[in-house]
C-alpha cells in the first residue's frame, strides 16, 4: 500500500537526522520510494522558542496496517534518540509521522488518518506536493486547494 510520512529534525545534525530515519525505516521492511527536497520551517505548536526544523516527507510502499506502521515509525524515533513524555510539539531529534496511507480513514487513541494537521500545515503540504501534485485525501479532496491560505507560515525549500 502507498504511503506517506513525514520527517522532521531540529536538534543536532537535522539532515544525518533525517537520513538515518529514512535508512532505518528500511532496515524495518518499509520500502521508501522517495524522498522530498528539504524544507526549513519555522516551529509550529505550543513552544515556539526552540530551533527551526528541517522537515521533508516520503512516500512509502508497505503492506503493513496503519497502528503496526505506527509502531515502527515510534520505534524509529526512539533508536535515533527521541526521548518519551516531554510536552508536545518539544525540539527534537527526529519525528516520523504518519500523514496518509492509502485510501484509509482510521481514528484510534492513537492514530488519526489521514494525519489531523495535512491540510492546515505548509510544511506537510509542500513537500508532500512536491512528490505528487496530484495527492488527495481519500475523500477526493485536492491537497493543493489547501496550500493557498497557509502561504503566511515561513517555508523555505533548500
Amino acid at each position: 500500500m502507498r504511503g506517506f510520512l513525514g520527517l522532521g529534525s531540529n536538534v543536532g545534525d537535522r539532515v544525518a537526522n533525517l537520513n538515518a530515519a529514512v535508512a532505518s525505516l528500511r532496515e524495518r521492511g518499509v520500502e521508501v520510494l522517495a524522498m522530498s527536497s528539504l524544507y526549513e520551517t519555522a516551529p509550529q505548536g505550543e513552544i515556539l522558542d526552540q530551533p527551526d526544523f528541517l522537515n521533508a516527507a516520503i512516500e512509502i510502499e508497505t503492506e503493513l496496517e496503519p497502528e503496526a506502521l505506527l509502531d515502527v515509525c515510534k520505534e524509529v524515533e526512539r533508536a535515533l534518540g527521541r526521548e518519551q513524555g516531554l510536552p508536545r510539539h518539544s525540539p527534537r531529534p527526529i519525528d516520523v509521522d504518519l500523514l496518509l496511507l492509502g485510501d484509509i480513514e482510521y481514528r484510534s487513541e492513537r492514530l488519526t488518518l489521514p494525519h489531523a494537521e495535512v491540510t492546515s500545515r505548509r510544511f506537510v503540504l509542500e513537500p508532500l506536493l512536491e512528490l505528487d501534485p496530484d495527492l488527495a485525501l481519500p475523500d477526493g479532496t485536492a491537497l493543493s486547494n489547501a496550500l493557498a491560505p497557509l502561504m503566511d507560515q515561513r517555508v523555505e525549500r533548500r
